[in-house]
């Protein structure tokens, strides 16, 4: 196929998405797509989850209590008072919403980590400028850089589900 016969608007939405995807920005002039702004929703829910921070980790921890979390009965509280439904497991909350590119990442949005085992074992809930919101077990309820070595790492994907 000769590039004059394709059109130049899809097919530098489909090159940049690939780059963008990749980490890479090759076009020079083209705007890709940004990050959603941080909705009133979106807000509310890192300023619910915020109001336990200092909450002890509990691996297991029964759904609706507030006295100790673990990733995803955390997540699945916080979006909840904002009238969000999410499953009890970070595997089961990841099939939920929208997949999300790292690169496009808004405030409120899932955030999945694989660390130990395979596949999905953490989950989060961002932040923005870089930082996640989560129940961790060495620090409980906190924030984190998602940006260290560590959960750079360990990052496996995102969903949108406001």
């Amino acid at each position: 196929m000769m590039m004059k016969n394709l059109k130049k608007k899809p097919f530098l939405k489909i090159v940049t998405t690939l780059c963008a995807a990749a980490g890479l920005t090759i076009l020079a002039g083209y705007q890709a797509p940004t990050a959603h702004a941080a909705t009133p929703e979106a807000k509310s829910i890192i300023k619910s989850g915020t109001e336990y921070l200092g909450v002890p980790y509990r691996f297991g921890a029964a759904a609706g209590i507030t006295y100790a979390f673990d990733c995803s009965s955390f997540t699945q509280y916080v979006f909840k008072s904002s009238g969000v439904n999410l499953p009890r497991t970070s595997t089961a909350q990841a099939s939920k919403g929208v997949k999300v590119a790292k690169g496009y990442l808004s405030v409120g949005d899932l955030v999945f980590f694989r660390t130990g085992g395979a596949g999905i074992s953490h989950v989060a809930i961002y932040a923005g400028d870089g930082k996640i919101l989560q129940s961790s077990s060495s620090k409980g309820v906190s924030i984190a850089n998602m940006n260290s070595s560590y959960w750079k790492s360990k990052y496996v994907t995102a969903r949108r589900v406001l």
